[in-house]
C-alpha cells in the first residue's frame, strides 16, 4: 500500500483538499492507499479546514469536515513513500527537514499534471480562488493515482 502525505503552508486549504480528493478518487477506483496531509507552519495545528475551502470542496462531493491540520515533521520522511507539496516554497521547507541519508521523494503536486501549464497550486487562502485550486488538485490527483502501483 502506497503512503502519501500532501503538504502546503498551513494545512487548512490545499493539502487537506488534496488528501480528501485523492482518498475519494482512490476509493472510487478500489485503489488501496494511505493519505495524510500537513503544513510547513504551525499556525493552524488541530484546526479544521478553512470554511470557504470546505464549502468549495463540498460542492464537488468532498467532505473535509473531519480533517484537522498538523505540522509536517522529519518523521514524515520515514512514515510515507512520497511527500507531495503544493509549491516550491513548501518543497524547500520540507527538504530542510530531510533526515540525513533519507531518499523519500518530495514532488510537486503539479508535476503529476504537466499539461496544466503551472508548477504550483496557488494558495486559495490568499487568492480566494478555491475552485482553481480544486481544478488543479483534481487534475493532478488523477495522474498521481494512475502512476501508483495498483
Amino acid at each position: 500500500m502506497q503512503k502519501i502525505v500532501f503538504v502546503c503552508l498551513g494545512n487548512i486549504c490545499r493539502s487537506l483538499t488534496a488528501e480528501a480528493v485523492v482518498a475519494t478518487k482512490a476509493r472510487a477506483q478500489a485503489q488501496a492507499i494511505l493519505v495524510d496531509s500537513a503544513g510547513t507552519g504551525d499556525w493552524h495545528v488541530d484546526e479544521p479546514p478553512y470554511g470557504p475551502m470546505q464549502t468549495a470542496a463540498a460542492r464537488r462531493g468532498y467532505d473535509l469536515s473531519g480533517l484537522r491540520a498538523r505540522q509536517v515533521s522529519a518523521g514524515d520522511f520515514v512514515a510515507f513513500d512520497v511527500i507531495v507539496v503544493m509549491d516550491e516554497a513548501n518543497q524547500r521547507d520540507v527538504e530542510a527537514l530531510r533526515p540525513q541519508g533519507n531518499t523519500t521523494p518530495v514532488r510537486l503536486m503539479m508535476s503529476y499534471a504537466p499539461d496544466a501549464g503551472v508548477t504550483a497550486v496557488p494558495d486559495p487562502y490568499y487568492t480566494r480562488n478555491f475552485d482553481e485550486a480544486l481544478d488543479l488538485i483534481e487534475a493532478a490527483a488523477e495522474e498521481l493515482l494512475a502512476v501508483l502501483d495498483p
